[in-house]
């Protein structure tokens, strides 16, 4: 693509140079570029682009998107904001892919990544091939991939999409999160339909408060081409979302939940330690998916469907194809006389809805190990805390990723809201293995925090570690022990 054309959708305050350059490939990280490349100098937390400008051109870089004029030999646009230019120019140079490709997206706090499967199974069982971007993996063309971010930036994101319709994929589930909101990777998304979960306290470590974080999230549903949305109404910013767009009466609007005044709730409601079934919408709804909080990411799946117009058989079909999602409420299980779940639970509150769920799956005791991430929101550790004393029987509080910080830092935090009566230990893998040696018939244990991860950051080095591993190995040493 000739710079030209990029100037044009980018509209840039001033450009030094040539325009008549030939842009191979767009680039932000000066690791990852090709040569013929434009490259973005983005202000980062811990390095600003412009600081690398002058490595990126000795890597191949032709041109340069800044926000202030550099002193070096190739052409350079002026912008006010490169992070956001680099999602326009994103979407220019890799075709518009979501003008052909039909996204459908979830966002929220908890419930993003079920949310999006259950999409991607939908949209896949209406005949409509569906790639996936999520935490726990990327889809691309039928293929499974790491997923470094959840919401990769824009230049990633568009070059997945553009991968996505070159390989096959007619649509795409994605989940939208704050992050992806905030720093502009999302800009220039056309959402088919967006779900809107919950939102409950998590990441103030970018966005300071809740209503900040909120607004985060609302951008996602506002805008010049506000897409079709499907809203939780049993949630509190759920319901102050679903007002305002409805005030608006800018795109179509379906609200969900567990609440009476949602258009599309559960009917003849059955809750059983092996999934859950209904009629919501007219549709006969049976999912593998335990838990009553998984009735609420079903019925947002439901709506969504609603808003892409996919038949009843696809949404239904599509719903129960899903036996369970990696790392979210998954049972472990060796034959053991009691309970063992992972979950992926980081919050405050999706910490007290897995608590509650898991006191429905035995008769015994509930017992959690948990901990916090490091360099990540502090405010919610203490928070934390409070919820696993009041809802488990028996605590253990150990270490997470604690990744810059040291985890006996994180861990007093978590006990300025847990008090004293807890158990502490350190390391996952031994404190995991207690838990596991406490449980009695009719218990049930819950490992929260990691969920679907395969590593442990610590001090910077990622470590091979994987809670539903160290949960099986510790189950299995506990048999052989017991003969």
């Amino acid at each position: 693509m000739e710079l030209d054309a990029l100037i044009r959708a980018l509209a840039p305050s001033e450009v030094a140079g040539a325009r008549s350059v030939e842009v191979r490939d767009l680039a932000y990280d000066t690791r990852r570029m090709a040569k013929g490349a434009l490259y973005f100098c983005v202000p980062g937390a811990y390095v600003d682009g412009h600081d690398l400008a002058w490595e990126a051109i000795e890597q191949g870089a032709v041109a340069l998107v800044v926000e202030r004029p550099l002193e070096v030999d190739v052409p350079q646009l002026v912008v006010v904001d490169s992070r956001a230019a680099m999602a326009v120019a994103a979407d220019v140079f890799f075709g518009k892919p979501t003008k052909e490709l039909e996204v459908a997206g979830a966002t929220g706090t908890n419930g993003k990544t079920t949310t999006a499967i259950l999409l991607q199974s939908m949209l896949n069982a209406a005949g409509r091939p569906a790639g996936l971007v999520g935490t726990i993996g990327w889809v691309v063309g039928g293929e499974q991939r790491a997923a470094p971010f959840t919401t990769p930036e824009a230049i990633d994101l568009q070059r997945l999409f553009r991968e996505m319709l070159d390989r096959g994929d007619r649509s795409a589930a994605v989940e939208a999160s704050s992050h992806g909101s905030a720093l502009n990777r999302l800009d220039r998304v056309r959402f088919d339909a967006l779900v809107f979960t919950n939102l409950s306290q998590d990441h103030l470590d970018l966005h300071g408060t809740m209503d900040a974080y909120f607004q985060a999230k609302r951008r996602l549903f506002t805008g010049a081409q506000p897409p079709p949305a499907a809203v939780n109404v049993g949630d509190d910013f759920g319901r102050r979302l679903a007002g305002e767009l409805a005030s608006a009466h800018r795109a179509p609007l379906v609200t969900f939940g567990l609440d009476d005044s949602a258009e599309i709730r559960p009917d003849g409601l059955e809750v059983t330690a092996r999934g859950s079934r209904f009629r919501a919408a007219g549709i006969d709804v049976e999912t593998p998916l335990r838990g009553i909080f998984n009735v609420e990411n079903v019925l947002g799946a439901v709506a969504a469907g609603l808003l892409l117009d996919l038949e009843e058989e696809a949404i239904a079909t599509g719903i129960a194809g899903v036996a369970g999602i990696p790392g979210r409420f998954e049972v472990i299980d060796e034959g053991q006389s009691f309970s063992v779940i992972v979950d992926y639970a980081h919050t405050p509150d999706s910490l007290a809805t897995v608590l509650r769920a898991a006191r429905g799956l035995g008769n015994g005791r509930v017992i959690v190990v948990f901990g916090a991430g490091g360099d990540r929101d502090r405010g919610k550790r203490p928070l934390m805390g409070q919820v696993a004393v009041e809802l488990a029987d028996h605590v253990i509080v150990t270490s997470d990723n604690p990744r810059s910080e040291e985890p006996v830092a994180i861990i007093a935090e978590i006990l300025q809201g847990a008090g004293v009566d807890v158990e502490l230990d350190h390391d996952r893998r031994t404190a995991i293995a207690r838990a596991v040696d406490l449980a009695e018939r009719g218990d049930v244990v819950v490992i929260a925090g990691k969920g679907h991860e395969q590593g442990q950051e610590i001090a910077g080095v990622v470590h091979p570690f994987d809670d539903r591993t160290v949960a099986r190995d510790a189950i299995l040493a506990l048999g052989r022990e017991n003969g």
